[in-house]
């Protein structure tokens, strides 16, 4: 950082949040900068464009009130950077990294840039081993491995970020050091509020940084917070050893912030209006996430996205699957059944699942279980199709067996409170009671010795 910074004046236009300054020298992209208005009131940026002597600045707190005659903008010298420390753990933070729970900010500890880096490739270890959510939708049939990136799939007015909050507050790794850095991206108040409400428990452990970034605070700010948050992250991972689970909903929100910002920039935009960096930017924040070899800890993310219109091919889910290992996709006519946590097990799927479970880590019979009931459920909504066109009376046995599996499977396995949280031997006891709906002759993915000591217990 440059020890007596210069301020420079020559502010040639405020257009959204951006403000142009003229005349500026050695200064470089993702630079800090601090606005200083004329009533003194300083606020925070960073340079987003540099074309020889003019610098494009984004402003986080907004640029109401500047006036281009009486601003000046100074530069940090390199890219925003925040402390970095366990003190971060059991507080409430705004998209910009103050406290908002009424503590003292974060004084004490390793400098870092927010910026971060994507994990070498080359240091990666392959995910394994489980992160438990006490979902038994997530837990038996597309389960989440330490290390991977997993995200949510809803649609307006799907329960998301309840199912977000109930995952981050419930999540564990058994006896290991476990945290949880939740972001809050674009949120109403009483979203905010009721995440607040759900992780209370967790944050009085000393085992959460919350962050929330309100849908009427600067949409700058929203691009900065899931930096922030994977910052935070990678200390307590990398440095400190815990295993980390990192949650941000909704990075819908975020991207059409970035959409917003690039229109001010009069970036050509690219497909939907999104800039065409889109991709990159993404991926610059999902690929935060992994194990490093001869480092004992972990970053696990669950980005959660609304899909506008529920379009699965618009360009943020679209761009998403392609960077994560997975899925959870929110079905509507679930929700619309009554289904809580309303997760459709044959759009979503756990890439990394075959290397979480199994003998030592879950149950030996995990992989056949998952499989006979993705199976069931893709021939119980076959034959569900088949009833409404023929009627229920022309079904055979074993068909109407099939809608009482489905029937008990929505109810009895996928359905669970939003403040219940289930073991594994639990949620496992209730899918061998709904997989012993079917016939013992239609369960043929599971072996025959272990049919003869779950089937019908």
């Amino acid at each position: 950082m440059r020890d007596a910074p210069v301020e420079y004046t020559e502010m040639t236009a405020v257009e959204g949040p951006l403000v142009t300054v003229r005349g500026v020298r050695g200064v470089g992209w993702d630079e800090a900068a601090q606005v200083r208005l004329a009533s003194g009131e300083m606020r925070h940026g960073v340079v987003l464009d540099v074309n020889g002597d003019v610098a494009v600045v984004q402003v986080y707190e907004g640029t109401s009130g500047v006036s281009p005659a009486d601003t000046s903008v100074a530069f940090a010298g390199g890219p925003t950077s925040i402390k970095v420390s366990d003190a971060w753990l059991g507080r409430v933070w705004n998209g910009r990294g103050e406290p908002i729970d009424g503590g003292p900010p974060v004084l004490a500890g390793t400098e870092r840039e927010v910026t971060g880096f994507p994990l070498n490739p080359a240091a990666r270890l392959t995910p394994a081993d489980p992160v438990l959510t006490g979902v038994p939708a997530i837990d038996v049939m597309t389960t989440l491995v330490r290390g991977q990136k997993l995200p949510v799939f809803s649609v307006g007015g799907l329960p998301h970020l309840e199912l977000a909050a109930q995952i981050a507050a419930q999540a564990h790794v058994g006896s290991e050091a476990f945290c949880v850095v939740f972001a809050a991206l674009g949120v109403t108040h009483a979203d905010a509020s009721m995440v607040r409400d759900a992780l209370e428990d967790r944050a009085a452990a000393g085992e959460l940084a919350l962050f929330l970034n309100t849908a009427d605070d600067p949409i700058i700010e929203r691009l900065l917070t899931p930096r922030l948050a994977l910052t935070v992250a990678e200390h307590l991972a990398f440095d400190r050893g815990y295993h980390v689970l990192v949650v941000m909903s909704d990075m819908t929100s975020y991207c059409e912030s970035l959409r917003e910002v690039a229109a001010a920039r009069d970036v050509l935009p690219a497909r939907r209006g999104y800039p065409g960096y889109l991709y990159s930017d993404l991926a610059s924040i999902y690929e935060r996430c992994g194990r490093l070899q001869g480092r004992p800890g972990s970053i696990t993310q669950i980005p959660v996205l609304t899909m506008p219109a529920g379009d699965i091919t618009h360009p943020v889910p679209d761009l998403t699957g392609y960077i994560t290992e997975g899925q959870l996709v929110l079905a509507p006519d679930m929700y619309a059944r009554g289904v809580y946590p309303p997760i459709d097990p044959l759009s979503s799927l756990s890439r990394m699942m075959r290397r979480g479970v199994g003998p030592g880590r879950t149950r030996a019979d995990h992989l056949d279980v998952a499989a006979q009931l993705d199976a069931a459920v893709a021939q119980a909504r076959q034959i569900g199709d088949l009833a409404e066109l023929v009627g229920p009376d022309a079904l055979t046995a074993t068909d109407r067996s099939y809608l009482e599996f489905i029937d008990a499977f929505e109810k009895d396995l996928v359905t669970q409170r939003r403040d219940e949280s289930l073991s594994i031997e639990e949620a496992f006891a209730r899918a061998w009671r709904v997989l012993s709906a079917l016939p013992r002759r239609e369960l043929t993915m599971i072996p025959s010795d272990v049919l003869d000591a779950r089937y019908g217990r």
